[in-house]
């Protein structure tokens, strides 16, 4: 049953989830940290703090609901009723996140705590259980790579539809709908998105509602079918706990995960920074609304989804580990090289476009490869722990946005960023352009290091699923 050929409308079913989850995830990485400074009014050091605060224990969350999900039962199977769950709440929480209170400065800094760790919580309890359902749906180690790959190709279709539809539809909302801001939210620089309030919490808030359609689409395409072998009654959550953490090659995974992810989100979270600050191309595209850090994004996001399509072909042939490697290495080459390019549009639109193929490799080898691992565990132990060992995923995907986004703040702070000032000194200038370049070139070359250690080769991966076939077999004879 788990070997069912998988057709596309499930596939593109499974796909639509991550778009949903990615549409938010994206205005989390690269909106946020402008969001905070310069239309909530903290500062960078503060804001900084609080995205590693809420992101580090909500990371320690995802555990929990991995093993949550792992003892669900309902008619639906264990992880897609999560979907019907929790997709309302997801969308109301993002708009209340996004939303910009008149209160004074403590009684902002608490609002923004409490809400930005509900929302880290609620993404927790849809996207888990969505990530594990990859080890549901098929145990065919190719089937599992041609769905991360659907995964990956819609997550970055929705990354790609918020980019598009984002700083218009803020940029409505706030000229229909409420005053601009004066003082220090507009700057002498007319290349960023609006920073009138209202126009964010409306401009979220419709996001939010196609997030709601895309994971009830999802719910509905996707079928649960591999079962574990052993009953999951007898298994404690600390025997799960002792099995994973004596797990090495999921370590290891975590540990390039989390290298590659700072990659993303220290470059991501600086852009809108650099453009206003360092680039000063005073542009919009007719009939958009784009300025040029948009039109970044969305070449950044294109290049992305043309590394994630090109994955599963590339990946078979050279395999998984090897694949991985290489395109981290030549990321990281390539954003040393963003370094000493000069100021020139051209050359950014190209260095962007060829980081971002080679970072849009990475992403759907991690998650199958965690699907690997599932396999391996329940090989070596008997115990199918998929929600707990995507939680670490999941984890891991947190704790690199959250280190990311956090540093991206102190840093900021370091050199000295002024959310009031019409320009930035030049320190905070050349902090912002060493942090779009050579702090992520560093992460690359860490995830590309640690892959070395990797053992499940693609030789290995396949001999593990044909003895879980065997044994499932056995089992049910």
């Amino acid at each position: 049953m788990s070997l069912e050929k998988i057709h596309l409308r499930e596939k593109i079913g499974y796909g639509l989830g991550d778009a949903a989850s990615s549409m938010f995830w994206k205005i989390f990485g690269m909106y946020s940290l402008f969001f905070y400074t310069d239309v909530f009014g903290i500062t960078a050091a503060a804001a900084g703090t609080m995205f590693l605060v809420a992101r580090l224990w909500d990371s320690f969350f995802d555990v929990f609901v991995g093993i949550l999900s792992d003892r669900t039962k309902t008619r639906w199977g264990k992880y897609r009723p999560y979907l019907l769950w929790f997709a309302i709440p997801f969308a109301v929480m993002g708009a209340i996140t996004f939303f910009a209170p008149d209160f004074g400065d403590t009684a902002k800094l608490v609002y923004a705590y409490v809400t930005y760790s509900l929302m880290m919580i609620v993404y927790s309890l849809i996207n888990v259980p969505y990530a594990s359902l990859l080890g549901s749906i098929s145990s065919d180690p190719k089937q599992r790579n041609s769905l991360s790959s659907y995964r990956m190709s819609f997550a970055f279709i929705g990354s790609f539809v918020t980019f598009m539809l984002l700083q218009p539809l803020i940029d409505f909302f706030s000229k229909h709908f409420g005053n601009e801001v004066t003082g220090h939210a507009v700057k002498a620089v007319e290349t960023s998105v609006s920073t009138s309030p209202i126009g964010w919490v409306m401009g979220v808030g419709s996001i939010g509602i196609i997030c709601v359609i895309l994971f009830m689409l999802c719910f509905s395409w996707t079928k649960e079918r591999v079962q574990q072998i052993d009953s999951e009654e007898n298994v404690s959550v600390k025997e799960d706990l002792r099995n994973l953490f004596r797990n090495a090659p999921w370590w290891i995974l975590v540990a390039t995960g989390l290298a590659a992810l700072l990659f993303n989100a220290i470059r991501d979270s600086v852009a809108i920074y650099y453009f206003r600050d360092y680039v000063k191309v005073n542009y919009r595209m007719e009939g958009t609304g784009w300025d040029m850090t948009t039109i970044y994004f969305l070449v950044g996001q294109a290049a992305n989804l043309i590394g994630v399509m090109a994955a599963p072909a590339i990946s078979a042939k050279y395999g998984k580990k090897r694949t991985y490697m290489i395109a981290m290495l030549i990321a990281g080459i390539l954003s040393t090289g963003f370094f000493f390019i000069p100021n020139n549009i051209v050359w950014i639109l190209a260095f962007q476009f060829l980081i971002s193929v080679f970072a849009g490799y990475v992403l759907p080898l991690l998650w199958s490869m965690f699907a690997d691992i599932v396999d391996h565990q329940e090989l070596l132990t008997g115990r199918r722990a998929t929600g707990l060992i995507f939680s670490s995923s999941s984890m891991s995907q947190k704790l690199g946005w959250a280190l990311g986004s956090a540093m991206s703040g102190w840093i900021l702070a370091v050199f000295h960023y002024m959310p009031d000032a019409l320009e930035q000194s030049a320190d905070t200038v050349f902090g912002e352009h060493i942090m779009i370049s050579l702090f992520p070139a560093v992460c690359a070359i860490l995830a590309f290091v640690g892959m070395i250690f990797y053992p499940l080769s693609d030789k290995k991966v396949k001999e593990n699923s044909i003895q879980l076939e065997e044994k499932r077999a056995s089992a049910n004879n």
